[in-house]
C-alpha cells in the first residue's frame, strides 16, 4: 500500500482570507516503510508574510521572493502523490490550503475521505494527552534536535515515523499470527523418510562396565545404614 505523509507551511490560518501556502513536504510509505522518495518545494505566496507566520516557520518574504508559485508546481504535486492515500497531522487544516490552491490553478481537488489524521489517531489512542507533533515524537523517542522551526519537509519525515508508530509500530507488514492457507501448507510440506526411534536402554556390555565401576567405590551412600 503506497501512502504519502504530507505537510504544508502558511502564510496564515484560513486560505479565504487571502492567506497561501509557502512551503510543501511530502514524504513517500510503500508498506508504511519509507522508500527514500520526497517531493519537497518552497512557494512563492504572492502576498506579504505576516511576522506571526515567519516567526512559526522562519520563511521571509526575501527568501519566497524567487520561488515558484503553486501554479508552478502544482503538476509535479499531483504526479507525486498520484492515487496514493495522504496523512496528515490535523489533516484538515493541509487539505483546505491544498485544496484552494489545485482549485485556483484548474486541478481537481482531494477528497475528504482519501485523506487520515494522525492527530485523530492520537487522540484515540492517548486520550487526555498532549497530541503535538513534538508531544508526539517525544512520547515514541524520535529524535527532535534539528526541528528549531516548523519545515514542510522535516515535519513530513517526523510524521511519517510518527505514522508508523501509532499504526503499531516495526512490526507492521510481518506476517505473524496469519494463519496459513491450505495451499500454502501444502506448498511447504517437506516428504521425510522414516527413522526408526534411538535405543536408549543400556547394552549388555555397558551394564558389565558400570558394575565393575561400582566395585571401586569404598563404602559408597547407597551401602551405608543408620545414617541421618
Amino acid at each position: 500500500m503506497r501512502e504519502v505523509i504530507f505537510d504544508t507551511e502558511t502564510t496564515g490560518l484560513d486560505p479565504s482570507d487571502g492567506h497561501r501556502i509557502c512551503e510543501i513536504g511530502c514524504v513517500e510509505l510503500v508498506g508504511r516503510i519509507e522508500t527514500g522518495r520526497t517531493f519537497h518545494a518552497y512557494i512563492n505566496p504572492c502576498r506579504p508574510m505576516p511576522a506571526e507566520a515567519e516567526a512559526v516557520h522562519g520563511l521571509s518574504d526575501k527568501f519566497l521572493s524567487d520561488k515558484p508559485t503553486f501554479a508552478a508546481v502544482a503538476a509535479e504535486f499531483v504526479a507525486f502523490i498520484g492515487d496514493a492515500r495522504l496523512i496528515a497531522h490535523n489533516a484538515e487544516f493541509d487539505r483546505r490550503f491544498i485544496n484552494w490552491e489545485l482549485r485556483n490553478c484548474g486541478h481537481d481537488q482531494i477528497p475528504i475521505e482519501r485523506v487520515g489524521d494522525t492527530l485523530v489517531l492520537a487522540r484515540k489512542k492517548f486520550p487526555g494527552a498532549k497530541h503535538s507533533l513534538d508531544a508526539l515524537c517525544t512520547r515514541f523517542s524520535i529524535d527532535l534536535t534539528a526541528r528549531d522551526k516548523h519545515g514542510a519537509l522535516l515535519d513530513a519525515q517526523l510524521l511519517s515515523r510518527v505514522y508508523v508508530e501509532l499504526m503499531g509500530g516495526r512490526q507492521i507488514g510481518m506476517s505473524l499470527g496469519q494463519a496459513a492457507t491450505h495451499e500454502e501448507t501444502v506448498a511447504v510440506r517437506v516428504e521425510r523418510s522414516y527413522v526408526a526411534p534411538r535405543p536408549h536402554a543400556a547394552t549388555p556390555e555397558e551394564l558389565a562396565r558400570h558394575a565393575a565401576f561400582l566395585k571401586l567405590l569404598k563404602n559408597p551412600l547407597w551401602e551405608q545404614t543408620g545414617t541421618g
